[in-house]
This record gives C-alpha cells, structure tokens and sequence, in this order.
C-alpha cells in the first residue's frame, strides 16, 4: 500500500472515532462540486437526447421524502446511498451505451471517491441516525430496482441507457437542491 493510501486509512479511521472531522465539515461543500461535476460528466458522456428514443421515454418517481428528514447526517447517509445506487447501474453492461469512455470513467471514480468520504463520515453517526424510517430505504431502493429491470427489459440498449442516463441526471439535480440547502 501507498503512502497516500495509509492517509486515507488514517483519516477515515480519525473521521468514525471522533465526531469532529476536518474533512466531513467541509463534505456538504464537496458533495455539491462532486454533484455539479458529475452532471457535467453526464452531460459530456453523450451527445443530446436521440430523436429515436422519445417513444420509449419513461418516467421514474423518484422517491423526494428520502431527503427531507430533519438531521443532516440522515440525508448524508441517504446520499450516500443514492450514490452506490448510481455507480452500481453505471457500472454493468454499457456495452450497447455510445458514450465517451473517459467521461464515463471520470464519472464513475468520482462517484465512487464520494462514496468512500460519505461512508467515513457517517460510519460512527449511523448506529444513531440510521435512517429515521427504514421505508424510505426500501423507496430509494425500489426506484433504483425500477431502472435496473427497465435496463433489464430492455436488453441494455442504446435507448435504455439514454433515457437512464437522463434520470440519473435528474436525481441528481435533486441531490444538489438538498447539499445546497445544507450548506445553509
């Protein structure tokens, strides 16, 4: 292992047993040019939304009272979640997906960055404020379960992928619209 590996090691484990951690004061920051630069990602990705798929355009509802609850490590742990959902669909049988290679790389590592901070910060936190009400875990769940069987049904095709793609986009605007709210 790297030296900059066992940094990382070492702020983690200084980020789950304190409650002060530099690094997740300054997350909600973070998470809000993580969010805007992966929208960029997903922008860049591909080209503007194909003619051919509007016919088969569907809609997902996503659930928005997973990030209303009243204490931010609650959302915290609720993006957290969102964001291994996204990397989870972006990371399985793109094949038939025309997009640019290095933007979706670029999208999944900073997905996945994210992810490891989120889990630093609210790792100890968790036992208390584990997700207020364990139905709102299970609609996050069932949303993304929705697009994976859409990609599913859909053989992983071009269309699938860009109307998936667009909803990712769109979930998330949703998470932007709550970090910027917590940076208040």
């Amino acid at each position: 292992m790297n030296a900059f590996g066992l940094i990382q090691i070492g702020i983690i484990l200084l980020c789950t047993s304190t409650t002060s951690c530099p690094q997740c004061n300054h997350l909600p920051l973070q998470q809000r040019k993580v969010v805007k630069n992966s929208m960029q990602l997903l922008d860049k990705m591909g080209e503007k939304f194909p003619r051919q798929c509007l016919r088969e355009k569907m809609f997902f509802r996503f659930p928005k009272q997973v990030l209303k609850p009243r204490q931010k490590e609650t959302v915290k742990v609720a993006i957290e979640e969102i964001f291994q959902h996204i990397f989870y669909i972006f990371s399985k049988n793109l094949t038939l997906a025309a997009w640019d290679k290095t933007a979706l790389g670029q999208f999944q590592n900073g997905l996945y960055q994210q992810i490891e901070q989120l889990e630093a910060c609210v790792i100890k936190k968790q036992t208390r404020y584990f997700w207020s009400k364990e139905a709102n875990r299970l609609k996050l769940k069932k949303y993304f379960k929705e697009i994976d069987c859409f990609l599913k049904d859909k053989q992983y095709s071009l269309c699938s992928w860009e109307i998936s793609r667009a909803e990712m986009r769109r979930c998330l605007q949703l998470v932007d619209k709550v970090v910027r709210k917590l940076n208040n």
